[in-house]
């Protein structure tokens, strides 16, 4: 399976799927008019991940997204769920927010309530051009 590599912009975040070492990062921004466009192709590409996975540590690094993402992004963690339950591998998801960024610390928090993995938060360091190593 190959891997998915995205270099985000002001709109769209950059995205990281590695099936091989099962590490998965989203980070930037996503502020695209059409959400469901752009993560179709990521949900796809989990929904075949999962006939086969490995064990996965997913990483969202987000400066802002709005509403219509925030719904995406939700969507992929219940896959991570799906994940998890059926193919007994670990999933967990690490939340980066920046210092001051109490808005997107309460989000991963609602989030790590709406779906049954691990989540730890990290401060981390501002994003200067959400690019991912």
């Amino acid at each position: 399976m190959d891997a998915i590599n995205i270099l985000g912009n002001d709109i769209y975040p950059t995205v990281v799927f590695d099936p091989e070492n099962g590490l998965f990062k989203i980070a930037g921004r996503s502020m695209m008019d059409d959400a469901e466009f752009f993560y179709r192709e990521l949900l796809s590409w989990m929904d075949e991940y999962a006939e086969n996975p490995n064990d996965i540590e997913f990483t969202i690094d987000m400066e802002c997204f709005n509403i219509a993402s925030s719904k995406r992004l939700l969507f992929l963690l219940y896959k991570l769920e799906e994940i998890n339950k059926a193919n007994k591998v670990s999933v967990s998801v690490v939340w980066c927010c920046s210092e001051n960024e109490d808005d997107m610390f309460e989000v991963g928090q609602d989030f790590a309530v709406m779906v049954k993995i691990p989540f730890s938060f990290y401060i981390c360091a501002p994003q200067e051009d959400a690019v991912l190593a």
